[in-house]
């Protein structure tokens, strides 16, 4: 059999695995083939969704497991040897490894990233694959790992033996943070967006130090109980009896690793800062959590405790590092040494995708001025001035404006799921529990069932803090709704919660960054793959901003009489007190104490009609219409009409096509809804692209029918196709191609699936009459 007849496949397994085998290398410890190592970015279709394709390297070359050093990519011999190149580069880059293979069976192409081989390129024979201590050597020069440092960095990850391992960008992180402290570098800084695993990145990291001994003793600081109790149970949990977490003010120098909030260590009074119990040598490697928050300001308490134990090796992680005049992660621990986005985990499936509605109020666009002498609700004189957006809640409240918001918030439960877990970010304490009490009123029915369906959750509220861990608690129906201003907007892992409402003036972006995390976790046992953002106070408009890193898949603007659901075609704890909850009322600026805050209770608000927008791939506002938006975004993958019909002939499967293109950022729900529902994902994008008249899949279908090329099939053949050219014109082409199609109405009723590709005269001829059907469909006139 000629080696061009054989699939990518056979040439693995007849040609590349003997040549890497033959090498030196280890088929069972250190090559692994068909490495998925992303889960495919979930695509938001209306109140559906999908998963695009996920990446996949044919062979990843191990030095130890969890250090990879080499990719391959591999293409069947109709291909040239360096055909997969380009591919495995972007694999490789993603990865963090340094040695790139590509091959056809014929031999390899090689491509050294770290330039340290002349030239970076070349052809090697199948026999002179590199050994694996050639290309460690190699990767440890690249690295800047001593013989001394390889001890450390070459130290195996902890394994339970369940088979769970670091997923890529964790293993990159870990791998970059053990190799930086091992080349002596003490300030480490890693920044990776919430939902993304932080705490088990610096679990594997501090195992591998404690492991090799270059730490010997490690204090892990973050600012919340729950995240501290969360660590020691879960992520913690093997270091047993090691481990040890700092209470009541107590220090007991036995232990190795030490978990503490701030506030167990530190105090306004000397005696309080019970960290100086420690020696300043005390501890080898201190881990500081969520280091955004306090640690980066030089007046912080908490850089007290980083000066003290200045010797230490000093890890931050954080989802939102801070850069201000006054705050600083960089100035003290340096650029990261890694960083994985927002963007970057959506891209990649981690992390969930969500839809944008905003509303606008009139007042809050307009303003309120009060009329002369005007009192509100409880008799106070109201100060004569224009209050705008900023002042309501905090300074001014309009009991109908709140009546609004939680209308809208309901009307938008009610037409998706009113079981749904929702955060409704408000502007403080007080504002929370007016916003909790108009839920209810407007939830009667759901809040007799259980009182517990709406709940304020802040950090003044016993009952409500004590109900936070059965909001997170996936299988814990109650609270559904929870009202809060600060206690919830981080340390907070909500992983079903599917809606988040913005009625807060958010003007920070680390603030802004956090509360978008409450949303990312992806939880399939409980169907949350993505979720929505209701913003009533121009939150949003940081998603412009060019520090803010992941885009949302659509954003709505509903108007005075449009649903609050965007169209379905349209995609797109209890901590210190020190920091929950407490911020003042402001100041009336004269030394009087809090600001008196206006209640007034007749004063009509009511929705402005605004346009729907959306975002594009590089995070930029898309100004433009639908249907200039479209134009543009396939005209970068198809130049002329004649590229995307060869395109669509020759996929075996449309499906495939159409998922490419919504991969690509085309809107074809939104689409359909704008240029018309009768019409396919084809007819649109001619239309729309390439300014062809569109045909609608009805039309499609009876020109088929004239052609009449049924007749050279047999009666019971005749009718499966007619039945599924009324499925096409119903559904469209998708259904079609699916098998499944054959177990529902009306094909059922033509015999089972086995018994219709048996009129066709096997499987492989019905697969030819599916794509003679589609050729016929959309065949050019």
């Amino acid at each position: 059999m000629s080696k061009k007849n054989f699939s990518e496949r056979d040439i693995c397994t007849k040609y590349i695995t003997p040549a890497i085998q033959s090498a030196g290398w280890d088929l069972h410890t250190q090559i692994r083939e068909e490495v998925t190592f992303t889960a495919g970015r979930v695509i938001v279709k209306g109140k559906l969704h999908t998963r695009g394709k996920a990446k996949r390297a044919d062979y990843i070359l191990y030095h130890k497991p969890n250090i990879p050093i080499a990719v391959i990519e591999a293409k069947d011999n109709k291909h040239t040897v360096g055909h997969g190149m380009q591919q495995a580069l972007d694999y490789a880059e993603i990865l963090d490894v340094p040695f790139i293979f590509s091959s056809n069976g014929d031999g390899f192409l090689f491509h050294d990233r770290t330039g340290l081989t002349n030239p970076v390129e070349q052809e090697l024979g199948l026999e002179s694959f590199p050994a694996p201590d050639v290309l460690w050597q190699r990767y440890k020069r690249w690295k800047g790992v001593s013989d001394t440092a390889e001890e450390i960095v070459a130290q195996p990850y902890y394994t339970d033996g369940s088979g769970r391992e670091p997923r890529y960008y964790q293993r990159v992180a870990i791998n970059r943070a053990v190799e930086a402290i091992a080349k002596g570098h003490d300030r480490i800084l890693l920044v990776m967006a919430t939902g993304t695993g932080k705490t088990y990145t610096a679990f594997q990291i501090i195992w591998r130090l404690w492991k090799s001994r270059k730490k010997k003793r490690i204090l892990f600081l973050a600012d919340r109980n729950i995240l501290i109790d969360q660590t020691k149970t879960n992520d913690f949990k093997p270091f047993g009896t090691a481990m040890t977490k700092i209470v009541k003010r107590q220090v007991n120098k036995a232990f190795e690793i030490y978990l503490s909030l701030y506030q167990a260590v530190t105090g306004n009074e000397e005696e309080q800062n019970i960290y100086k119990q420690f020696s300043p040598d005390f501890f080898d490697l201190v881990v500081i959590d969520e280091c955004h928050r306090g640690s980066a300001a030089e007046d912080s308490a908490w850089r007290e405790i980083l000066a003290y134990f200045s010797s230490a090796t000093h890890v931050g992680l954080t989802a939102t590092p801070k850069e201000t005049k006054e705050v600083s992660n960089i100035t003290y621990f340096g650029d990261p040494v890694y960083t994985y986005s927002l963007r970057q985990g959506i891209d990649d499936g981690f992390l969930a995708p969500y839809k944008v509605v905003r509303i606008d109020i009139d007042k809050d666009l307009q303003g309120w001025r009060p009329s002369s002498g005007q009192v509100d609700k409880h008799g106070e004189m109201i100060e004569d001035r224009i209050y705008n957006q900023k002042d309501f809640d905090r300074n001014l409240v309009l009991d109908k404006r709140t009546q609004l918001v939680a209308g809208k918030v309901t009307e938008f439960l009610k037409a998706n799921n009113r079981f749904d877990k929702t955060i409704v970010f408000c502007e403080d304490i007080d504002h929370a529990e007016r916003m909790r009490q108009e839920l209810v009123n407007c939830n009667a029915d759901l809040a007799a069932e259980n009182s517990r369906y709406v709940m304020k959750i802040t950090g003044d509220d016993t009952l409500g803090k004590m109900e936070l861990d059965n909001f997170i608690d996936p299988e814990s129906r109650y609270p559904v709704i929870a009202t809060t201003s600060r206690l919830m907007n981080t340390g907070v892992d909500a992983q079903t919660c599917k809606l988040i409402v913005l009625d807060q003036t958010i003007q920070s972006m680390t603030t802004f960054k956090q509360i978008i995390g409450r949303g990312t976790r992806i939880n399939e046992d409980f169907g949350k793959f993505y979720f929505t953002i209701m913003d009533f106070k121009k939150a949003t408009e940081l998603f412009a901003d060019p520090d803010f890193d992941g885009d949302p898949v659509v954003v709505y603007e509903p108007g005075s009489d449009e649903p609050i659901t965007p169209p379905e075609e349209i995609d797109g704890e209890e901590g210190g007190d020190a920091i929950v909850d407490k911020f003042p009322e402001p100041d009336d600026g004269e030394g009087h104490g809090p600001r008196v805050k206006y209640v007034v209770d007749d004063v009509p608000v009511w929705v402005v009609a605004e346009r729907i927008q959306y975002y594009g791939s590089n995070g930029k506002l898309i100004t433009e219409s639908l249907k200039d938006y479209t134009r543009k975004t396939v005209r970068k993958q198809y130049a002329s009409l004649n590229d995307f019909i060869r395109r669509w002939s020759e996929v075996d499967k449309k499906q495939a096509m159409i998922a490419e293109l919504e991969e690509q950022g085309v809107l074809l729900e939104a689409l359909a809804d704008d240029v018309g529902k009768d019409f396919g994902p084809f007819d649109l994008i001619c239309h729309v692209a390439f300014d062809q008249p569109p045909l609608t899949r009805r039309e499609r279908a009876e020109n088929v029918r004239k052609r009449n090329y049924f007749t050279k099939y047999g009666e019971q053949a005749r009718a499966v196709l007619e039945a599924l050219l009324e499925k096409y014109a119903d559904e469209g082409v998708e259904s079609i191609e699916d098998m499944k199609v054959l177990r529902v109405q009306p094909l059922d009723r033509l015999g089972t699936p086995v018994e219709i590709v048996k009129h066709f005269g096997g499987r492989n001829q019905f697969d030819e009459a599916i794509k003679e059907l589609e050729s016929h469909l959309y065949e050019i006139a």
